[in-house]
């Protein structure tokens, strides 16, 4: 979706400004919003997928005016609803009111450190051999759908060159939304950034992206 995630190439936002020696976490509270939305994540009922669309779901003012963490829990908030984990009621009381959804599983203290080291790999085995491959030209499709999706709009219709084939991974604009894994084949697409950027964009400059199959077609 078109959503105030989706900032490359926007203008009045500021300069970027890298804070030097950057800690981890500038609160005690956004220690917490980490293992709350991880914790949550361990019961099964959604995917990292649909929890990035709810981040990217949250109306523009809400999601531009909160920091990082608090656009975590959030989008934990709506995700917890949805799977009926809680109600509205029970965040507004701060307390449980009735029985919710059980989950599938919960991340024990004894299980953070395991878990955390094996991760959530998205790597799928795939039948068909990749459609494109590297040195070749495409194309990115100019689509603009309202469900999830990882193709930014600054490099939608543009022309690019293959550099790499990363192998297949889950597809996160079906994944997001109960359709399945649905795994397709992964490239790394390199652009001249004049084409992305237009007149008086760095003629040194080049970006690349990764993209999945169904994104791209031949130039």
């Amino acid at each position: 979706m078109n959503g105030p995630h989706d900032l490359g190439g926007q203008h009045g936002l500021g300069p970027i400004a890298p804070e030097k020696d950057e800690p981890y976490f500038h609160a005690e509270w956004e220690k917490r919003a980490l293992g709350v939305t991880l914790s949550c994540g361990a019961f099964g009922a959604w995917t990292i997928d649909e929890s990035r669309h709810a981040r990217e779901s949250l109306p523009p003012t809400t999601y531009l005016s909160a920091s990082y963490y608090e656009v975590w829990t959030r989008a934990l908030q709506a995700l917890l609803k949805r799977h009926g984990f809680l109600t509205q009621a029970e965040l507004d009381a701060g307390h449980m009111l009735e029985k919710g959804t059980e989950p599938k599983r919960t991340l024990r203290a004894e299980m953070v450190a395991d878990v955390l080291a094996k991760g959530g790999p998205c790597d799928r085995p795939i039948a068909t051999p990749p459609r494109f491959a590297a040195g070749e030209r495409v194309r990115t499709k100019n689509f603009n759908p309202e469900t999830h999706t990882r193709l930014p709009r600054y490099a939608r219709a543009k022309i690019g060159v293959v550099e790499a084939v990363q192998g297949s991974f889950v597809f996160p604009d079906d994944n997001a939304h109960g359709k399945g894994e649905n795994p397709q084949w992964v490239y790394t697409v390199v652009f001249d950034g004049g084409d992305i950027w237009g007149d008086g964009a760095d003629p040194t400059l080049t970006v690349s992206i990764d993209a999945w199959e169904s994104y791209l077609e031949r130039a």
